[in-house]
């Protein structure tokens, strides 16, 4: 059994699945649980890991993702406001281990793919509410896709390059859009950020890191992004559309901002991929597709 003094401290260049396994083990030990048999489900933006003895799912936050202690006020509070959301398990959260913040989630098992019309209630759900219990960060993608080109490891010279011309006319475009006033927003809206609660026979919202006080133009791009560019069938986008009461397409500023929404999903894989991954070759594939077919495909990281 690894103590807390034999497990690694784990930084952005050093966050692997052998690593976070430990952490996420000795995190489940602490709760009460027994760890054997953990399965690993993803591991790009964090760790997360299903308990095989308990309903239970472990996410091991990357290091340099901002507080957690937000991200737990924050769900807990969304719970008390009944929007639909994955909830804590009640114990003292976030644990620090490693390096990394750590908190523990009910596991909700899932027997199929959400749709994306299903995402549109708890969405809505999310909008609908004015205020939030904490001072949440405003949207900042142009300062997340520098620092990300910045700190990438797997891209050349040539692609930095051609990123920072992108998003240098982006940003040009983008001064001329008006969105809507800033509110409590996800961040990242998208199926597998969606999961089905047989509880409350709903879809709930989960992975709350990336939610930030920003316009909800954003929250409805990134929907319309992930259906166009993972292969969903058109018919799953007019659903939601039909069910959110607005299609985003239909918007003045919606070029602008799906330019910026993939720009940020390319350069935030490309900071977190490894060198010679196929995370890394994906991310490349879509660098060298950026000035092409906006429907071209893109597979899931």
């Amino acid at each position: 059994m690894a103590s807390t003094r034999e497990l690694p401290h784990l930084t952005e260049s050093t966050f692997e699945p052998g690593r976070t396994a430990l952490i996420a083990a000795e995190a489940a030990r602490r709760a009460g649980f027994d760890p054997t048999g953990m399965v690993l489900l993803r591991h790009q933006t964090n760790g997360v890991y299903r308990l095989a003895t308990a309903p239970v799912i472990i996410k091991v936050v990357r290091p340099g993702i901002r507080h957690t202690e937000d991200v737990v006020k924050l769900v807990r509070w969304l719970v008390e406001e009944r929007v639909p959301t994955v909830p804590l398990l009640d114990i003292e959260q976030p644990m620090r281990l490693g390096g990394c913040a750590v908190t523990l989630w009910r596991h909700l098992p899932q027997d199929r793919e959400m749709s994306a019309g299903e995402i549109a209630a708890p969405l809505a759900s999310l909008h609908g509410v004015k205020t939030a219990p904490i001072n949440l960060p405003h949207l900042d993608a142009l300062g997340a896709i520098q620092r990300s080109i910045d700190a990438s490891a797997i891209i050349s010279d040539a692609e930095r390059g051609q990123l920072r011309g992108r998003l240098s006319a982006v940003a040009s475009r983008l001064r001329r859009v008006e969105p809507s006033e800033p509110r409590l927003i996800h961040g990242d809206p998208q199926h597998r950020n969606t999961l089905w609660d047989d509880t409350v026979h709903s879809a709930v919202l989960c992975d709350w890191e990336s939610a930030v006080s920003g316009p909800v133009e954003w929250d409805l791009v990134t929907i319309e992004v992930h259906c166009r560019r993972f292969g969903f069938p058109p018919e799953q986008y007019d659903d939601f559309c039909e069910r959110y009461g607005r299609d985003i397409r239909e918007w003045d500023g919606y070029e602008v901002f799906r330019d910026l929404r993939e720009l940020r999903m390319i350069t935030t894989n490309a900071r977190k991929s490894a060198p010679g991954s196929p995370q890394a070759a994906e991310v490349r594939r879509r660098i060298a597709q950026l000035r092409g077919d906006y429907d071209q495909p893109w597979n899931i990281l």
